[in-house]
């Protein structure tokens, strides 16, 4: 497969600090959407069917059940009509028979160690799903091969539709341990690992992984290979070294020849913010799906936009989708934190539940953890105004609130005043239209 997007990417010894939760690319490129390429309507790993080919990134402190149950939401779509030709492209009949833009979901990286030892009341709270997440699958992280084929059965029990292991986390302290990325420095202990999962589920099991530890240890291709042979049934490479961290570009030709090695699903991940850069990276890997992962917090309707683009471009050979309203914004911030506060609420009435039982049979119940989200809020705030005129005073009355009422009533405000700046601008706009029209005449 000849390869376009080959930019050098190498990086000096002076590499910037990354952090997990960076939001902005390093010059990212901009993409144009491919002639004849598109993002796949499904692809089947294992026994799970998986439409439309697109996969919500596991990310740490973000895909929990309220963040992923609202992405499905947002990425719900009916039909797309065409302006310029009045075609309509129905989305659901051309791409698939699904309602969400969003094809697979992926919970937290969840350690091994820990969900082995927690008690089974835990372990439920900590494996919430609802039955609308379906499919869904839970990644663990580890390097202990026992412990990872004991949680994946834990997994399997529990009722998810997949289990992945995490290859890619490049966070120190998840390293220092001998996890996510840092496997990718033991080859032989990787393939230990896939075979005591493997024999320990009939549920399929994939991997997510980075090309490798650095520029002089690239073992994706290899690693990819040993996935194949051990009977993981996909894989997914984030097109970075540990060592890169988020930092640069994403180098998809190694994608690409992963893509070339084995015959299982890869899908792509890295640097996709747009439809364009969807479909772009299928047309330059072959890659058989797309992961989506600091675009979504951004950009909720990101997979939408994605299906909404590849079926209108099928339909009328005019690719085209929404962007998001204020209005979008506004109710878009407003129903996940509602959300949020519903979640807690009900988390804390069954710890409620909990706490009367084992004070009624006579032992001590440990108080009630005040679970107030606005802790979240505020880390989402950055994310979720992200295109707000304005939106750097919203997020500073987010990080002032005390508690969640109060931040949404900030969101109240601030959106019912940016409503009357819009208008009062939109007057005034028009007002100078008229005065400069009366000038040139």
């Amino acid at each position: 497969m000849q390869m376009t997007h080959q930019p050098n990417y190498r990086h000096t010894a002076m590499k910037k600090r990354y952090t997990l939760e960076q939001k902005h690319w390093d010059d990212p490129a901009e993409h144009a959407m491919p002639e004849h390429s598109r993002v796949p309507a499904s692809l089947s790993i294992g026994n799970v069917h998986i439409a439309p080919a697109t996969v919500l990134a596991p990310m740490a402190g973000v895909t929990d059940t309220v963040f992923r149950r609202f992405i499905k939401n947002a990425s719900q779509f009916s039909t797309t009509t065409d302006a310029a030709t009045e075609d309509a492209a129905d989305v659901n009949s051309v791409t698939s028979n699904q309602q969400s833009g969003c094809g697979l979901i992926m919970t937290e990286f969840t350690s091994a160690d820990g969900l082995s030892r927690m008690r089974e009341t835990k372990r439920k709270r900590y494996l919430t799903y609802y039955d609308d997440e379906h499919p869904i699958s839970a990644q663990l992280f580890g390097s202990n091969p026992a412990t990872l084929a004991d949680s994946a059965r834990i997994v399997q029990d529990a009722g998810f539709d997949l289990v992945d292991l995490n290859l890619g986390c490049p966070a120190k302290r998840v390293v220092a341990c001998n996890g996510g990325s840092g496997l990718l420095r033991d080859l032989p202990l990787i393939e230990t690992i896939f075979k005591a999962i493997r024999s320990a589920v009939t549920i399929p099991f994939t991997v997510k992984f980075r090309m490798g530890w650095n520029d002089k240890h690239i073992v994706c291709v290899e690693l990819a290979k040993l996935a194949e042979d051990c009977g993981l049934n996909a894989v997914a490479l984030h097109a970075r070294t540990r060592e890169d961290g988020y930092t640069g570009r994403a180098r998809w030709e190694y994608i690409a020849a992963v893509k070339d090695a084995v015959k299982i699903p890869v899908i792509g991940n890295g640097d996709i913010r747009t439809p364009e850069d969807a479909a772009a990276m299928v047309d330059l890997t072959g890659c058989d799906a797309v992961m989506i992962g600091r675009t979504a917090p951004s950009n909720p309707w990101i997979f939408r936009q994605i299906a909404q683009y590849t079926a209108s471009k099928e339909a009328s050979g005019t690719g085209i989708y929404d962007h998001p309203t204020n209005d979008d914004r506004y109710r878009m911030i407003r129903t996940y934190f509602q959300m949020m506060v519903d979640e807690i609420a009900i988390e804390e009435a069954a710890e409620a539940v909990r706490a009367a039982a084992i004070t009624a049979s006579g032992q001590t119940a440990r108080e009630q953890r005040n679970r107030d989200c606005v802790g979240k809020m505020k880390q989402f705030a950055s994310w979720f105004t992200h295109g707000v005129p304005g939106g750097g005073a919203l997020r500073k009355q987010i990080f002032e609130s005390k508690n969640g009422d109060a931040v949404l009533s900030a969101v109240e405000h601030f959106f019912a005043n940016l409503a009357t700046v819009s208008e009062a601008d939109h007057h005034a706009d028009e007002s100078m239209l008229a005065s400069a029209a009366a000038y040139c005449d």
